[in-house]
């Protein structure tokens, strides 16, 4: 099975860092993701779409960005289903980040000041060996 999602928009609202009892870091924002076609009037639609991000991610994401900034999220679809505080059934879709990227330049977006390469959160890929290691192993 595959679950598999990846949006491109702009950030509606600062993310907002917490911690779960056990001290795990969690973030949640919301991006506006622009439809690629217009509506019968002629308008653009915009989506708003619940995103949640956990550990390394969610404090990536809560240093580096802010209201308004793009960025390219890639995680999985998740529904959850809770009850409201009036008792009545309740059904969420938001989306779990396992990796957050810029999607615009530092002109672009604003300040990336402090900002480390090394902490963002990026896909891991096999790396191949270098010609010159493979020629010694033979």
């Amino acid at each position: 099975m595959l679950n598999r999602i990846i949006l491109m928009g702009r950030l509606t609202r600062d993310p907002e860092l917490r911690r779960t009892g056990s001290g795990t870091a969690v973030t949640s924002f919301s991006l506006a993701v622009d439809r690629d076609f217009k509506s019968q009037s002629g308008e653009k639609e915009t989506d708003f779409i619940d995103i949640v991000a956990w550990r390394n991610t969610a404090e990536f994401v809560s240093k580096y960005f802010t209201k308004g900034r793009m960025a390219v999220v890639e995680g999985r679809l998740q529904i959850r289903d809770w009850t409201d505080k009036d008792g009545g059934k309740r059904r969420s879709a938001e989306v779990v980040a396992d990796n957050v990227y810029f999607g615009d330049s530092k002109r672009d977006g604003g300040d990336n000041s402090g900002y480390n390469p090394r902490l963002c959160s990026r896909p891991r890929f096999p790396q191949r060996r270098s010609q010159q290691f493979q020629r010694q192993r033979l």
